[in-house]
């Protein structure tokens, strides 16, 4: 049974950074392709950030450059947020076996509880 947890959200000032980790369980990590989603507040599930199994690494145009997508280790993901923006607030899931079924808006049969990212003065 694929497990995910998140972690690492919080409340940061525009231009700050936060690290956000998934512990996974359940399934080999490296058997599927690990995705970052975000949901604000009456939107969809948003595409963030995919690895493939091949270890190609795709982003949102919005957060290239300034999110990176990795894994630690057999059993974790990790993103690393830098210059961060209001406009990135939501509440983040470490994602497994997603679709997208509109430009950028995903449905993904695994997904954890979700970290909340506040970008905010």
């Amino acid at each position: 049974q694929v497990q995910l947890v998140e972690s690492g959200g919080g409340l940061v000032q525009p231009g700050g950074s936060l690290r956000l980790s998934c512990a996974t369980s359940g399934f080999r990590m490296n058997s599927k392709w690990m995705y970052w989603v975000r949901q604000a507040p009456g939107k969809g599930l948003e595409f963030v950030s995919v690895i493939k199994l091949d270890g190609t690494t795709i982003y949102l145009d919005a957060v290239k450059d300034r999110f990176t997508a990795s894994k630690d280790g057999a059993e974790t993901q990790v993103l690393q947020m830098n210059s961060l923006k209001p406009e990135d607030t939501g509440l983040y899931y470490c994602a497994t076996d997603c679709r997208e079924f509109r430009p950028f808006i995903m449905t993904c049969e695994n997904k954890g509880q979700g970290t909340q990212v506040t970008v905010s003065r």
